[in-house]
């Protein structure tokens, strides 16, 4: 049976679309820049229902269409005082605490990333110490998850390295069995970076995008898909289990 397409109004603001097709959840979806909205349900949830999955996310829904208004104010990073910056997925508010000793980062609970530099520091030296700081932690968190998938795919990885890299999460040599990581994954939800991993992996196994590769990607990690809209915030969803 094909898609059957249709627009639900929620309230005087709200607008969404709603895709039925032969799927088992009910899938939310927000995409920017705007914030549309869409909901894929299953053939056989009425509109009703539709409409109180609906209301019950209008604060999720809200969140994250700020979150995109957000994201096209926001400016580059000035490294300064109470400025955001990311670590796993979590927003901080950068501290800058100026002393005579060699520059640390610490994590403070879940509110600050403290910056430790000397007097007069340049927005230069204190990117180049919290990107120091960044491969560090992202360093930490690679081989657990190399060496679990490891084991349940079945392939070895013989070396992974990190970079900064502008269009790619990550790359594989082949031949080499080496993996190369995006420095920014760290900044990720932990989730992500295991997509990742597990995609470049995947290449140990199949070398191109064709079918056997996303067979291999549904066996090992059926949710790849959510994990790489969000990894690219195109789009941020949510899905609703049903009975």
């Amino acid at each position: 049976m094909a898609e059957e397409r249709k627009t639900l109004q929620i309230n005087a603001e709200l607008f969404i679309e709603v895709v039925r097709k032969n799927i088992k959840n009910m899938h939310l979806a927000v995409y920017p820049p705007t914030g549309r909205v869409r909901i894929s349900a299953p053939l056989r949830i009425n509109d009703e229902a539709v409409r109180l999955f609906a209301i019950s996310k209008i604060g999720w829904i809200r969140k994250h269409q700020r979150s995109f208004v957000e994201q096209e104010r926001r400016p580059p990073e000035q490294y300064k005082e109470r400025e955001s910056h990311y670590f796993q997925g979590r927003r901080y508010l950068l501290r800058i605490i100026e002393h005579d000793a060699p520059p640390k980062v610490i994590l403070k609970s879940k509110t600050y990333i403290e910056l430790y530099v000397k007097p007069n520091s340049t927005k230069a030296e204190r990117q180049a110490i919290i990107n120091w700081w960044y491969r560090i932690e992202l360093t930490k968190l690679i081989p657990p998850i190399v060496e679990r998938w490891e084991k349940q795919v079945g392939v070895t990885v013989l070396d992974w390295r990190i970079k900064q890299m502008k269009t790619r999460w990550g790359t594989c040599n082949i031949p080499k069995k080496r993996i190369w990581l995006n420095l920014e994954l760290v900044k990720k939800p932990l989730h992500c970076l295991e997509y990742v991993i597990l995609h470049e992996m995947i290449h140990l196994l199949e070398r191109l995008h064709n079918d056997r590769f996303y067979k291999f990607m549904e066996h090992y990690l059926p949710q790849w898909k959510f994990h790489r809209d969000e990894l690219n915030n195109l789009p941020i969803s949510h899905e609703e289990w049903l009975q």
